[in-house]
């Protein structure tokens, strides 16, 4: 697509923290040249038509996305960001990296080149996340002494592993230095990390979190010299807590999704948080700082940005407070709204990589005879990834422990989906179920089967179900049967973004008239294996205390 071509309009200069009439001449994809309105001919075509012509603005870039949570192929993940101009996703193929180590490393680099956008994928540095569960692939040091090597790499993951940075890990600390001998950042990951510990962990050279919550915190992390993420995902929100230092830190300081589920990807991007700070009143200049400089600057990402010389990267808007999106260019390729983006090639079934290997259970395997009477129970709260911890009456039947419906006390069920094996059981509050089951191949970090029910009968069957498709997401109940496969690595659909959207909003309302009071019903989920955000969590291995660092009986025995 690209050509010589020319756009005019108000050009808004981030770097030079102006706008100006202007025309772009664009050649072979690069801005050759950039004509002020009062050194061409133009004067008259701005005199007249100036409130009709777009504003032209360097693109928005996600700072730090899993496009696998997504549940879309990059390819599909990018027809729907440039539509809300987005141009670039600094990419961490971590989720498909703990199913299929670099394999799905390379298949996400090689299908993001099948669409003009600048997916920009890093190396998974926590693969596994941790010891603590099983995970289908293992990425050592070795293995990212080499991916730093790459031209295709572009900085190394983020660094979860927080006490084997703290307590130098020799393994972890041969990651760390691969990457600053290649010369590439380090992506944090240290929620609650402060004091000394925060200063040795920063002092490694792991230059950025998306972790912080509070403004303290991420105060905290900008004095020890790191980039502060502002989040806006999907179970993840932090701009209303983050948002005021776009008055004072907009150098420090980029927006990144994390987690951007497909239904919540199709409303908006990284542009409805640009449009959100603008309403709070914070300056043009710190807001577009944010979301198009400090990304490219820190990453050393090929966009331009409205200089002459640079690659033809920019949006057209059609105001500067709502920021809604006329086209999108990239590389000198202009897409329209909605506008279908090129694809060289398409993939094959049989193209499709997949890592399960576990067999169907009976209700009976989820039989738990009590050691006592009470029970630890898992207490997740609406939006968050954090959980608490009850210590409440376990509900016996018959020597099982079974759900307890009247009090909001659910089986919850991690089973290893690498290998056969026994399920692991605890027990949740917060979901609100009142029927039926949910189950989930999407289970931070390594993925396995995670499925919470009212019944022994219903969360089997709805494990059993996730089996027979390869990977998925399902709602299991007497009155209602519902999916949407995953069978790429059990993460990712290969239909339209449209298509997933639509069937994963139908789940949700699925899981929400099945008594479910979450927003986010699976995203929540998926999050009640991860054993690095506290307190509780649940891996294939047993109940994770994350303060304690260890797995616990599920009993209170003390």
């Amino acid at each position: 697509m690209n050509h010589t071509f020319q756009i005019t309009g108000h050009i808004v200069d981030p770097l030079k923290q102006r706008i100006y009439d202007g025309t772009l001449i664009i050649n072979d994809g690069r801005i050759t040249s950039i004509l002020p309105a009062e050194d061409n001919q133009l004067s008259s075509i701005f005199n007249h038509q100036s409130n009709d012509l777009p504003f032209i603005l360097p693109g928005f870039i996600d700072s730090h996305v899993h496009i696998e949570s997504s549940m879309l192929l990059p390819e599909n993940f990018a027809y729907i960001a440039v539509q809300h101009g987005t141009i670039a996703a600094v990419a961490d193929p971590h989720e498909i990296a703990n199913v299929l180590g670099i394999e799905g490393i390379d298949f996400m680099i090689q299908n993001g080149r099948q669409v003009p956008f600048y997916f920009f994928f890093g190396a998974p540095s926590c693969v596994p996340c941790t010891y603590m569960e099983s995970s289908g692939a293992v990425i050592g040091a070795d293995d990212i002494c080499a991916l730093m090597q790459r031209d295709d790499i572009g900085f190394l993951g983020e660094m979860m592993n927080i006490p084997g940075v703290l307590f130098s890990d020799n393994e972890v600390l041969e990651k760390l230095e691969a990457a600053r001998k290649a010369g590439k950042p380090i992506d944090g990951h240290a929620p609650g990390l402060s004091g000394e510990e925060l200063r040795h962990y920063a002092a490694e050279g792991i230059s950025t979190d998306h972790e912080c919550s509070s403004l303290a915190e991420a105060q905290a992390h900008i004095d020890v010299g790191m980039k502060v993420l502002i989040r806006e995902g999907s179970a993840a929100q932090n701009f209303e807590a983050l948002s005021p230092l776009l008055a004072s830190y907009a150098d420090e300081l980029m927006f990144c999704t994390d987690d951007k589920h497909p239904d919540d990807l199709m409303k908006g991007h990284i542009n409805l948080i640009v449009r959100r700070a603008i309403a709070k009143g914070f300056p043009l200049w710190n807001v577009l700082r944010a979301a198009c400089v400090t990304p490219v600057l820190h990453y050393h990402l090929p966009c331009g940005l409205l200089q002459q010389g640079d690659s033809a990267d920019f949006i057209l808007v059609d105001n500067l407070t709502d920021f809604n999106v006329l086209s999108t260019c990239i590389e000198g390729n202009l897409f329209n709204r909605y506008a279908q983006l090129p694809i060289n090639r398409s993939w094959t079934r049989n193209e499709w990589p997949n890592n399960f290997h576990t067999e169907p259970i009976a209700p009976k395997d989820l039989h738990i005879a009590p050691d006592s009477g009470n029970i630890h129970v898992i207490t997740a709260f609406n939006g968050s990834l954090f959980t608490g911890q009850k210590t409440m009456k376990a509900n016996i039947v018959e020597c099982n422990v079974i759900s307890d419906v009247e009090r909001d006390v659910l089986k919850i069920v991690v089973l290893n989906r690498y290998a056969p094996s026994q399920p692991a059981i605890g027990f949740i509050k917060g979901f609100g179920l009142r029927r039926g089951a949910l189950a989930s191949t999407i289970a931070h970090d390594s993925h396995n089967i995670v499925a919470v029910g009212t019944s022994d009968e219903a969360i089997a069957a709805a494990i059993n179900h996730v089996i027979q498709l390869g990977g998925g997401i399902v709602i299991e109940d007497t009155e209602l049967r519902d999916a949407l496969p995953l069978p790429i690595a059990g993460l990712i659909s290969p239909l339209s973004a449209a298509d997933t959207a639509t069937a994963y909003a139908r789940l949700t309302a699925h899981a929400k008239a099945l008594g479910c009071v979450f927003d986010a019903p699976f995203m929540t989920l998926s999050f009640m294996a991860l054993p690095v955000i506290p307190k509780l969590k649940m891996t294939d291995k047993g109940l994770f205390d994350t303060a304690l660092f260890r797995h616990i009986s599920p009993f209170v025995t003390d």
